[in-house]
């Protein structure tokens, strides 16, 4: 039996070490959340544990929060859990901005799509490279989308899954956006505001709400 020191006024280890280990994560909220909670109930079970032994509370706390692990051991496994979030989330909104895609390029919708007034060679070859750039990236989405549940059983899924999501979707964003502008800038017809407000909010916007994710993916990823 582990012997009971005398009582001890001061700050209590388990919620020191929690804020500590807080200032060290970054990534979705939620899911940073989640993860500090399930720490603090390991922790408390613990604690609850040395109790049993005899130990004062505070005594108790020390243990546990001992046998938990430094930050700096602790610490990387939770941005790794973070970093798969975000990959997730990522992969998330990228497929949700590519399914509004097709109202954008249905053909005879506007003016820049249309069959029947004619478009610039250019701007044909634009409409079907973006229609199969999207469907790539689109069946990109899904399949990070699925690694992030199922494929996370394999370690070199796991390894490399936040950067090559972040990355791809960097690409695909940025691909998808600019030609979206330059069909809409080659169109026989002059585009007028409409138009560029129509890519500007159905292509432009959520590509870049979804780059932003990407790019604090990315920072997860490598640190």
């Amino acid at each position: 039996m582990i012997r009971a020191k005398g009582p001890h006024t001061g700050a209590v280890p388990i919620d020191e070490y929690l804020t500590a280990l807080s200032k060290e994560l970054r990534g979705p909220r939620r899911r940073k959340a989640d993860l500090l909670t399930e720490a603090r109930d390991h922790l408390t079970d613990a604690t609850e544990a040395f109790e049993a032994d005899g130990l004062e509370r505070y005594d108790a706390e020390k243990h546990a929060v001992a046998d938990f692990g430094s930050i700096e051991d602790v610490a990387p496994g939770y941005r790794e859990e973070l970093a798969i979030s975000q990959s997730r989330r990522t992969a998330m909104m990228l497929l949700l901005a590519l399914l509004i895609q097709p109202i954008v390029w249905q053909s005879g919708a506007w003016v820049w799509t249309s069959d029947e007034t004619g478009t610039s060679a250019l701007n044909d070859l634009l409409q079907v490279v973006v229609r199969d750039i999207g469907g790539v990236v689109m069946a990109g989405a899904v399949l990070a989308v699925l690694s992030t549940g199922i494929g996370l059983r394999y370690p070199l899924v796991r390894e490399h899954l936040s950067r090559i999501t972040a990355l791809f979707t960097l690409a695909g964003s940025a691909l998808i956006a600019a030609i979206g502008v330059t069909m809409t800038a080659t169109s026989t017809h002059a585009p007028g505001l409409p138009a560029y407000g129509i890519v500007g909010t159905f292509v432009v916007l959520p590509l870049a709400l979804v780059s932003v994710q990407a790019g604090r993916c990315l920072r997860l990823a490598r640190a």
